[in-house]
């Protein structure tokens, strides 16, 4: 294979970047895709860095010994802690990160306030104080951590009694605040979408990254030459229970599609 229709490799704590998967195929459906969920150590929202990095290691080498052209971390909390060192041990592999969307947050919002619903770890990291150093100098940002909420996905829960009440607490924490944005700093978040249509007003903005990440890493994949023209499917893997993963993708991607376990 040539290395432009080599896959691309794509991996999250667990089932949340699908929701990034979705838009990678929307955007380059020629592009074979290499996908890969953690789920036997999700979330990391709560985990130590040193864990995450060393997940961070062991999967970037795993996806590339697949053959995976290009990584994309779909996985905010994965992205702030550990892609720095990756692009350091891997400085001629194209790496794709996720962050929360403050910038276009920061542009949308009317009065002023822009709310963020995130896990733990993505909410304490220097990158996310980074971004708001660089962005949000001219608004005021009201955090939220969440945490359960990525259990909840994980479960298949998009819609239960307990998913609402959860995500009701949080929400109603960042209304109080005044916010009139709010953005979605997790991955598994916009599977939730649905249930935060029912517990917005009209005017709240919802940002999430999962189409921006799609056209930067067309955008890269591009500069490079990487621009795949064969066309090819998509193979998953999952370090958790492969069946869950499998029965959950026909809800979260759409179809259903066979998953290997990776022990790695």
């Amino acid at each position: 294979m040539d290395r432009a229709n080599a896959p691309v490799g794509v991996f999250d704590s667990g089932v949340g970047g699908l929701s990034v998967l979705r838009e990678i195929r929307a955007r380059l459906p020629r592009e074979g895709l290499l996908y890969l969920a953690d789920s036997g150590n999700v979330p990391y929202g709560e985990k130590s860095p040193d864990f995450i990095r060393e997940r961070c290691r062991s999967i970037a080498s795993f996806l590339l010994d697949q053959g995976a052209k290009a990584l994309v971390l779909a996985c905010n909390t994965a992205t702030a802690v550990g892609i720095a060192e990756l692009r350091e041990r891997y400085p001629q592999v194209p790496l794709i990160g996720m962050e929360p969307a403050v910038k276009p947050a920061a542009r949308a919002t009317r009065s002023g306030v822009v709310g963020v619903l995130a896990t733990t770890g993505t909410l304490k990291s220097a990158k996310f104080a980074a971004l708001l150093d660089r962005f949000a100098s001219d608004v005021r940002v009201v955090t939220q951590p969440c945490p359960g909420l990525v259990e909840c996905v994980e479960a298949g829960e998009l819609a239960s009694a307990a998913t609402r009440e959860l995500l009701a607490g949080y929400v109603q924490a960042l209304l109080a605040q005044g916010c009139d944005t709010v953005i979605l700093g997790c991955t598994h978040y916009p599977f939730l979408k649905p249930l935060l249509a029912d517990m917005l007003p009209e005017e709240i903005t919802l940002i999430d990254t999962g189409a921006a990440v799609a056209r930067h890493l067309e955008d890269v994949l591009a500069a490079r030459g990487l621009l795949a023209d064969a066309g090819a499917g998509v193979s998953f893997w999952s370090t958790g229970d492969p069946a869950r993963l499998s029965n959950i993708l026909s809800t979260l991607w759409g179809e259903a599609a066979p998953v290997r376990f990776h022990a790695g």
